[in-house]
């Protein structure tokens, strides 16, 4: 298997306008889909909404998008909304980067197939390095590993978005 990034047609760099319009799209629906889940008592911690458009926008377009959406979903979400709270912040800042990157790495290698157990790798490796680091980032071993308390229907619902977008690629 060839590990080598492709810049494929639809990887996008940081001089492309696109980038800024498309990673801004994925911002509005990181932004949407959470005030969606959080009308349900523990909607976000369930479906771990802030994580999908990023996902798709790193599946999609590439790291630039995938990091720009990283970045700017949770910041707008805790500026306009107040959530996440200052405290969840920082983990959620790290979680997100992680997902992009991985995503990226995953879906843009050269000669990449649609892979149910790579897509599961990526999902499985965001949220346990970024648990670990909340675990240091708030002192508690419980806290860091919520997510996969009460994540897992968000965690499936990520793995089975980003099979379908390999599946496109393929």
């Amino acid at each position: 298997m060839n590990n080598e990034i492709s810049m494929g047609a639809n990887v996008l760099t940081l001089r492309n306008s696109k980038t800024y319009m498309l990673a801004a799209l994925f911002i509005v629906g990181n932004i949407l889909l959470p005030q969606l889940c959080h009308l349900v008592p523990n909607g976000g911690h369930v479906w771990l909404p802030i994580y999908l458009f990023t996902l798709v926008g790193a599946c999609c377009y590439g790291l630039y998008v995938g990091v720009l959406t990283a970045i700017a979903s949770p910041l707008v979400n805790h500026l306009l909304f107040g959530m996440p709270g200052n405290a969840a912040l920082p983990s959620i800042l790290v979680k997100s980067v992680l997902l992009a990157v991985f995503a990226a790495y995953l879906f843009h290698r050269k000669g990449s197939k649609a892979d149910f157990w790579a897509v599961l790798s990526v999902v499985l490796g965001y949220q346990v390095l970024g648990s670990l680091a909340e675990c240091m980032i708030e002192g508690s071993l419980v806290s860091g590993f919520t997510d996969f308390k009460m994540g897992l229907p968000g965690m499936a619902l990520q793995i089975i978005v980003g099979y379908l977008l390999t599946l496109r690629k393929s």
